[in-house]
């Protein structure tokens, strides 16, 4: 079955980097937006599996994005993934806290992306 991913992230070297990443999985689709805004609009549409989601974005950060995700009542939820360099144990205890199923560090290894988000994905999915 194929995972159906948004990453989201207002660098477009980085939404290249992961698109490309998570493209080498035959089994996931991958979109991408440039702002936590397009992310919500993308999310209303549905068909989503899981959302991969930055941290340090302007006018809407990641965990403001992720707080109106979680306001937009989506049934089920689209769980999500911070993808952050702040990576201290306080600071990932703190991003489950808000909910998300996990995070993965940057830099992140382009090669071992899309094995890592399974892995993340998959925990939650037992």
């Amino acid at each position: 079955m194929t995972l159906r991913v948004l990453y989201v992230d207002d660098d477009a070297d980085i939404r290249e980097i992961v698109s490309l990443s998570l493209g080498l999985d035959p089994d996931m689709a991958v979109e991408t937006a440039a702002s936590g805004q397009a992310a919500l609009e993308r999310a209303r549409q549905g068909g989503l599996d899981l959302i991969l989601l930055d941290v340090m974005m302007p006018q809407m950060d990641g965990r403001t994005t992720f707080a109106a995700l979680k306001d937009l009542g989506l049934t089920p939820a689209i769980p999500v993934i911070f993808v952050t360099a702040r990576t201290q144990s306080h600071e990932i205890a703190q991003f489950k806290d808000l909910g998300a199923i996990g995070v993965i560090g940057k830099p992140f290894d382009p090669m071992t992306l899309a094995r890592d988000v399974r892995a993340l994905q998959a925990a939650v999915a037992l």
